[in-house]
This record gives C-alpha cells, structure tokens and sequence, in this order.
C-alpha cells in the first residue's frame, strides 16, 4: 500500500513539474463577443466576415470597421528550477551536511540477528492448568 501511494505521489509530482516549466500560447478569433476559434498549436481560423482590404481607389472610401478581432494569450513557463548550492549562506549549508549526515547514520545495519531469548528453554509443565481448570482466553 505504501509503494502505491508513493507511486501516486511520484507521477503527481512529475505532472506538477511538467505543467509548471511549460509555456504555451492560446489564439483566439472573437466575432463581436461570440468566441469563434482557439487554437494552441497554430494561429485560430478565421470567420470570413472580416473587412477586405480595397483594390480601386473609390473603395478607398469604405470604412476598414471590422467586427471581429483576434486574441493571443502567452503563458510563459518556469525557466530555471535548479537552486545552486552556492546561494546558501554558511549555516544552511552546515544544516544540509548535519541533516545528511545523522540521516544516513541512522540506517546503521547490526552484522548479526540478535535473538535474546535463542539460549533459554521453556519452563518443563508437570500439568496443563488451562486443561485442568477448564480457563481458555477466547
């Protein structure tokens, strides 16, 4: 259960730092208020209802008012995720190599199984008093 949980938290983690240095962008093509197209790998198509631009001069004239516009929106990742060790001041630094230190030397293995009670035989039983006076733990 525990490896499972760990698992779990392992591959959250992972997706947390995937989706935080990660940056994309989101076009965007409105009509009046009415969202139209998005897009996040390309630019978003458009309606058609856009202003032509004029060929002659007497369409010059015409106003260029055109309902629909156009959004990006560019969210920008994290860059650098690596803390050098060299920022810590002197008594970060003695706290890391003090933490380390006891953690690692509190895993310290015995060289043998110890059994403290491997030498001892039970008591010899001349009755069985449980037997004798019908007690059972239930």
């Amino acid at each position: 259960m525990k490896s499972f949980f760990h698992k779990i938290a392992s591959v959250f983690l992972a997706t947390l730092v995937l989706f935080t240095t990660m940056s994309f962008t989101v076009d965007m093509h409105y009509c009046g208020e009415t969202l139209v197209d998005f897009s996040l790998s390309q630019n978003a198509h458009t309606c058609g209802m856009e202003a032509e631009q004029p060929t002659n001069d007497c369409e010059s004239s015409m106003p260029e008012d055109s309902c629909c516009t156009d959004k990006q929106v560019i969210i920008e990742g994290q860059d650098e995720l690596k803390l050098s060790f060299d920022t810590l001041n002197f008594e970060q630094q003695a706290f890391v190599a003090t933490f380390f230190y006891t953690y690692i030397n509190l895993f310290e293995g015995l060289d043998t199984n110890v059994i403290p009670f491997r030498d001892y035989k039970p008591p010899l039983l001349i009755r069985d008093f449980q037997k004798l006076h019908e007690t059972y733990l239930i």
